[in-house]
């Protein structure tokens, strides 16, 4: 039975919950091996109850947060005969899973008899099989080419490891070293967080924990429906297109209808196209994530994002569309896409709500995954292409970030040193920069993309793959700002022509010398250009952002 708690507990139980996932946070980021996770940061933690509420997060990928209440409810509809020392494991869409890559662990935490919280760890693999490197492919027509489909498993039982399971998940992946290296530090930092959480439990007894978060939970609440009473009520329409499926099906509409009613929001993406043949569907638990994603960047920002803050919230999806495929169709692309377009339907709809809390279109992924042999030491290599950056979109606040990423990471995926990068791999960055006039125009400009130049130094040919979107769509302007500039990537070989890299191809031989000339995207500009501050303008051509007679 809950019992009321004081302010001050209820803050000490917040704050050391959060700071809880921070440190699981940062053992990740210490401990993993891939550079996938200990350079670009593609993990995020939380902490959830055993109803799958989201008790507290990291600061990390937003789009993998908001899935982890599905994926945790997916484990308790499982496994029915929980005990201390227990690790359960799942990637699959089908229990919550995002997509395949992220692997997410799951750790039980007790209170003598009582389970009560699970800390949560999702982690996006550099290889989980199928027939193409690094997870992504593009030209899968099911699920089972994408890679391993790992249902809810029980990794560790009662603290015992299953060196049998270990074995089958590591030996259907390309690089079993990083990839035990990187369970391993996931595990580790999901039991971080049970003793982290333990001593907590023995501080304030589990009674006044669990009462304080119950009441951190409704004030959460009560301040997200206050700023939502704010807006305009109304039924109000928003849409956004992804280029193709890769599979020659272009103009992919994915449409929001947001209906605001007091301090409640439903979101109905039941109108959105056809599911697809490709890897640019999504999931359901993605999908969910998506629209809590866009809600949360709309409140305010010191607005814990927790359970409690999303309860104004309800989304309406239809299985067998672009945002809620069947079960058997591939997903891969959807955390980026149509993640991205999710977002932007629904925060174009809701511009006409609260226009001052809209925002520009962030920058589209556009990756590129390499697998080759280092001439250094005859190792294999995976390198996935976190860096170019696209750039961030504009808001009443303000000019777009540069470089920031994308809607679904909002900066929580970094690109990494440069220098780190050339050390552990054959390659050589010749050029990262901002790219100028690549942003949307705006009385508030969209962030700036990058040019990147990066030569191979293999001695022998390499593979490659891309996976994304917005090389024919920019970044969506908002509120008469203008869009932000559509990629532009091309491969150089020596003595041929440039070779325009579609955003969803495999198979693309990369010879020694090759160079790919990559040209990033930039943000969605905010309202109309013509009302941009002249100073704002002359600053603009002073740092090389725009050039001469461009802003």
């Amino acid at each position: 039975m809950s019992r009321a708690v004081d302010p001050i507990t209820r803050s000490v139980v917040e704050h050391r919950l959060t700071s809880i996932t921070r440190e699981m946070s940062e053992a990740m980021l210490r401990t993993s091996f891939s550079q996938i996770l200990n350079s670009s940061r593609d993990f995020s933690i939380a902490i959830t109850d055993t109803a799958g509420r989201l008790v507290a997060q990291a600061d990390n990928i937003p789009v993998h947060v908001g899935a982890l209440p599905w994926a945790t409810r997916a484990i308790e509809a499982r496994f029915r005969d929980v005990v201390p020392g227990d690790v359960f494991l799942s990637n699959d869409p089908a229990h919550g899973g995002s997509h395949l890559p992220d692997l997410t662990a799951f750790v039980p935490v007790f209170a003598g008899e009582r389970r009560l919280f699970w800390t949560v760890v999702r982690a996006h693999q550099s290889d989980i099989g199928g027939s193409t490197h690094g997870a992504y492919n593009p030209g899968a027509r099911d699920i089972w080419t994408e890679g391993l489909r790992v249902p809810p498993i029980r990794l560790y039982e009662a603290g015992r490891h299953r060196d049998d399971l270990l074995d089958l998940l590591a030996l259907n992946t390309r690089n079993g070293r990083d990839f035990r290296g990187d369970l391993a530090a996931m595990v580790g930092s999901a039991h971080l967080g049970e003793r982290r959480i333990a001593k907590l439990l023995d501080d304030l007894g589990a009674d006044t924990v669990v009462a304080a978060i119950d009441d951190y939970f409704d004030a959460a609440e009560r301040r997200a429906r206050a700023i939502v009473s704010e807006w305009k009520d109304g039924v109000f329409e928003g849409e956004a297109f992804l280029d193709d499926d890769g599979h020659g099906r272009e103009d992919i509409r994915i449409h929001a209808k947001v209906t605001k009613r007091g301090s409640d929001i439903e979101v109905d993406l039941t109108g959105s196209d056809p599911q697809s043949t490709s890897f640019v569907n999504s999931s359901h638990a993605n999908a969910q994530s998506a629209c809590a994603m866009a809600f949360a960047y709309l409140i305010d920002p010191d607005v814990p994002k927790n359970d409690g803050s999303f309860r104004p919230l309800s989304v309406k999806l239809k299985e067998g569309t672009i945002v809620w495929a069947e079960a058997d169709r591939p997903v891969t692309m959807c955390t980026s896409h149509p993640s991205n377009g999710i977002v932007q339907a629904i925060i174009s709809a809701l511009a006409q709500s609260c226009p001052d809390r809209a925002i520009g279109g962030w920058g589209k992924r556009f990756r590129i995954a390499i697998q080759g042999e280092d001439p250094r030491n005859g190792r294999r290599f995976i390198w996935h292409m976190f860096h170019a950056r696209p750039g961030g979109g504009a808001s009443a606040a303000g000019d777009g970030w540069s470089s920031i990423g994308e809607f679904d990471s909002v900066g929580g995926l970094k690109f990494g040193s440069v220098e780190f990068a050339e050390v552990r791999f054959p390659l050589h960055f010749a050029r990262h920069e901002y790219l100028p006039d690549s942003g949307g125009k705006g009385r508030y400009r969209g962030g700036l993309g990058v040019a990147l130049d990066l030569e191979m130094r293999t001695e022998k040919p390499a593979l490659a793959n891309t996976a994304g979107d917005g090389a024919r769509y920019g970044s969506a302007g908002m509120l008469g700002g203008q869009d932000g500039v559509p990629h532009r990537y091309k491969l150089l070989s020596e003595g041929q022509e440039p070779r325009v890299l579609r955003t969803k191809e495999v198979g693309i031989v990369v010879r020694p010398g090759d160079v790919f000339e990559v040209r990033s995207g930039g943000g969605g500009g905010w309202g109309p250009p013509e009302e941009r501050a002249p100073e704002a303008r002359a600053e603009d051509e002073i740092l090389g952002f725009v050039t001469k007679g461009e802003c």
